[in-house]
């Protein structure tokens, strides 16, 4: 959260920019219509959070979308940041994708923190359907996914077998991407982008 805002949409348009159909799905519509990103994001958060079944449904019906597009090769993935790191793995082991990048996603092994959204449970459990390889990028002072929860997500799926490639930065937390933030790393912005470019051209482009 917020979501449908400035930062996410830049993640975008830089797909984009590399020559891919890229769509930012707008997940909080239906409690705030025409709401600011933060307002919806509050709304949202109020309600309980976005339910995994319904983020899954919007995923698949924007894949599908872009599916239908001229040109398109019928290869897909997914890319989140924050809560959308989360969101991204969820989406990867629910339905079939060709490669999915984490961004600092929390929540995927750890129990949220009093006052988080309800919906917002650890889904480790769903890594065995994990369905294209998976792209981690981290920074190893964050705190939310911890180093440890990092490492134990990694673990996971080294024993299932998952292709997975993770990468976890020196002197940088959450947000790091962020460049209208303090927690943006220039350096560790630079590298990530580079490896879900590399990542992305490998799996998806075509």
């Amino acid at each position: 959260m917020p979501g449908y805002d400035r930062e996410t949409k830049e993640f975008v348009r830089r797909l984009a920019v590399e020559g891919y159909n890229a769509i930012c799905p707008n997940l909080y519509w239906r409690e705030a219509p025409g709401a600011d990103p933060d307002d919806a994001a509050a709304t949202a958060r109020a309600a309980g959070g976005v339910p995994d079944e319904r983020l899954v449904g919007d995923v698949a019906g924007a894949i599908a979308y872009l599916r239908g597009l001229d040109g398109a090769n019928g290869r897909n993935g997914v890319i989140g940041h924050c809560s959308g790191g989360r969101h991204a793995f969820l989406a990867a082991c629910s339905l079939k994708l060709d490669a999915a990048v984490d961004c600092y996603g929390a929540f995927v092994v750890e129990d949220p923190p009093e006052g988080m959204p309800r919906a917002m449970q650890p889904i480790l459990g769903l890594a065995p359907n994990l369905s294209c390889p998976l792209l981690g990028l981290f920074g190893k002072d964050d705190r939310y996914p911890s180093p440890e929860s990092v490492a134990a997500l990694d673990d996971e799926l080294t024993r299932l077998g998952k292709e997975h490639e993770f990468h976890s930065y020196d002197g940088a937390g959450h947000s790091f991407f962020s460049v209208d933030r303090p927690a943006y790393r220039v350096e560790a912005a630079i590298d990530g982008w580079q490896k879900i470019n590399d990542f992305f051209g490998k799996l998806v482009a075509g």
